[in-house]
């Protein structure tokens, strides 16, 4: 899918989320002379990437017309500030698009002229790979075409999804915005248990990680959920059978990461109140 907006994007922040989506803008086709980017100090390697595809960049780059779409991608403890300062160059027809972890529809809008149109992401870190998921919802400024133009562009790194109510952001927070630590954490546990089963510490820290990448795959690509692609590796009375025993006893591991998880929303909601 080739990318094309009606107008300039402004791209503020480019660091590792933004300069992700950038990586994967310009890989589908997005014309690099339509891209501006206003961060004073660009990481190493996407500056490199500006300069070979001569996109404007600097603390304050000069757009030939109000941006199209404008995309947050600072710390979130920046972002009122930084939308303050680009808040002029606003058209009527401009949509921001923030990827500040926490911000709200209401602390976006703030800053911004009363009637912009914003939409609030929260994409992972796979992205980085062009793995991510991410999770969109819109004020009511948002026009269809708003709406597909951010969708492409977040489409450019993983998967987008999009829910009416912004109260889910928080459980979307905790799920997947926090998820790809759970999944890493379970990486070093197995990683840990096979040492102690007595693998070489290098054997059991590949095994791991391949198992887990591999089983991810897996699960990507196949039309079966994850429930019968449990089943379907499970032979009664085998060893998987016996492992499942424990993790499944009592729902066990269910329990475990639905606090977990409650843990990580109330804590979303703490920081964006």
């Amino acid at each position: 899918m080739t990318i094309a907006l009606n107008g300039p994007l402004l791209l503020v922040g480019a660091g590792k989320m933004g300069g992700a989506l950038l990586e994967g803008w310009l890989a589908r086709g997005l014309d690099p002379r339509s891209v501006f980017i206003q961060d004073p100090a660009l990481p190493e390697g996407i500056g490199e990437l500006v300069a070979a595809h001569g996109i404007v960049a600097g603390a304050a780059p000069r757009l030939p017309q109000p941006p199209a779409v404008i995309v947050l991608a600072v710390k979130p403890a920046l972002a009122g500030e930084v939308l303050s300062v680009i808040a002029p160059s606003v058209g009527a027809g401009t949509v921001v698009l923030s990827i500040a972890a926490g911000r709200t529809l209401e602390s976006l809008s703030e800053p911004l002229p009363e009637t912009c149109a914003v939409v609030r992401a929260m994409p992972n870190t796979p992205a980085s790979v062009g793995e991510g998921i991410t999770v969109c919802v819109a004020n009511a400024h948002v026009s269809e075409p708003q709406r597909q133009a951010c969708e492409t562009l977040l489409a450019a790194v993983g998967e987008v999804v999009w829910v009416d109510e912004e109260a889910l952001m928080d459980a979307v927070t905790a799920v997947s915005g926090s998820g790809p630590a759970y999944v890493f954490h379970l990486v070093e546990s197995l990683e840990q248990a096979g040492i102690e089963a007595g693998l070489p510490a290098e054997l059991a820290a590949r095994l791991a990680r391949g198992t887990v990448a591999g089983a991810g795959a897996l699960l990507k690509h196949s039309e079966q959920d994850a429930t019968t692609l449990r089943t379907n590796v499970t032979s009664p009375n085998g060893t998987t059978a016996a492992a499942l025993e424990v993790l499944m006893k009592e729902d066990a591991l269910k329990r475990l990461l639905a606090r977990a998880v409650a843990q990580a929303a109330k804590r979303s909601r703490e920081l964006s109140s």
